[in-house]
């Protein structure tokens, strides 16, 4: 298995759920969903989720994302960027 395929496997999964507030900065080098609130950055070699319920504020760097929930601030993503219908985004995007 190549590390590519390790580090996007479903077994792989960060997961900040519902109720859940952080405050700080989050590292991964594999897949993160957030479908609780966050203030901070985040940076991972993986995809990020945003939930429905999901909340960011802050600067994310990511291969792939997608965005159902709210986001501010500055995203920066290196491949794929999918906005859902629930999706609220004010800031800055990055994408090829």
């Amino acid at each position: 298995m190549s590390k590519t395929t390790e580090i996007n496997s479903p077994d792989r999964l960060n997961r900040i759920v519902e109720g859940t507030s952080i405050e700080g900065d989050i590292r991964s080098d594999s897949n993160i969903r957030i479908d609780g609130r966050l203030k901070g950055t985040i940076h991972t070699k993986g995809r990020l989720v945003i939930g429905a319920t999901g909340s960011i504020e802050g600067e994310i760097t990511c291969e792939n994302a997608d965005i159902e929930g709210i986001f501010v601030g500055k995203i920066s993503v290196n491949q794929l960027l999918s906005l859902k219908a629930t999706a609220k985004l004010t800031g800055d995007i990055i994408t090829s």
